[in-house]
């Protein structure tokens, strides 16, 4: 499957040798997990469930996975990529940014929607600030960056690439990558058939986001993007975890 290439495995800490048969019996581990997520919620799977019905000793379990958070790490992980290459594939030939951002959205709603039933069970934990499973902490900081990549190609392959303000620019991808966390935020509690709200709500803010990045090109409006840019830079890039911790 085309898109940025997997990062190096850290769950827990310890980096897993790349072989053949590791990757399956990591593979068929998260598989386990996230059908069991769906079955039963993730409140109430546990590891010794997962390795049972996975058919491998619960150690092994938790030699590839450390604990259920490293779990979701990896469904981040594997998640942000399949999004990334769906939606590389989708963008294809479209150059206008405002259809390149729905398109990305769009996207990530689709291959997320087999998800849904679980997502606020883990949400729970996800939202305490001091939590591997934020999606600012340290060690969601692989998916963090694989989403940003691709946000910074809706930008670069779109008619308003060339054309943005420097400094602009080079936050834009990062402010997209905010804005999805938004779109997440409202799916996860979205109780509507196929979250179709959730859908409205990108065909309706994609457009109107494009607005507001096309005004910024005009001089204008250069003093306001400076402001804007200084305060995402001093206040909201800060608390982005930018690596994951170190192996311990």
């Amino acid at each position: 499957m085309p898109g940025a290439p997997a990062p190096a495995d850290p769950v827990g800490g310890r980096a897993r040798p790349k072989t053949g048969k590791s990757e399956q019996t990591r593979a068929l581990i998260l598989e386990t997990a996230m059908r069991l997520f769906r079955e039963r919620g993730y409140d109430r799977t546990t590891m010794r469930a997962i390795a049972g019905e996975a058919g491998v000793s619960v150690g092994n379990a938790y030699y590839y996975f450390a604990s259920k958070e490293s779990l979701i790490q990896g469904f981040y992980d594997r998640m942000t990529h399949e999004h990334a290459a769906d939606a590389r594939v989708r963008m294809a030939g479209t150059a206008d940014f405002a259809e390149r951002l729905r398109i990305a959205l769009d996207s990530w709603v689709d291959c997320a929607a087999d998800y849904h039933g679980f997502a606020a069970q883990f949400f729970r934990t996800a939202a305490d600030p001091d939590s591997p499973m934020s999606p600012f902490s340290n060690e969601s900081h692989p998916a963090r960056a694989t989403a940003v990549l691709l946000f910074r190609e809706v930008l670069d392959g779109s008619e308003l690439g060339p054309k943005l303000d420097e400094e602009l620019d080079e936050l834009l991808p990062d402010l997209l990558w905010l804005h999805l966390m938004v779109v997440v935020l409202y799916w996860v509690f979205d109780r509507t058939e196929d979250t179709w709200r959730t859908r409205a709500f990108v065909a309706r803010c994609a457009p109107f986001v494009a607005k507001m990045v096309g005004l910024s090109r005009y001089r204008v409006f250069r003093p306001l993007v400076r402001e804007a840019t200084g305060m995402v830079r001093d206040f909201v890039l800060p608390t982005l975890g930018r690596a994951a911790p170190p192996a311990g």
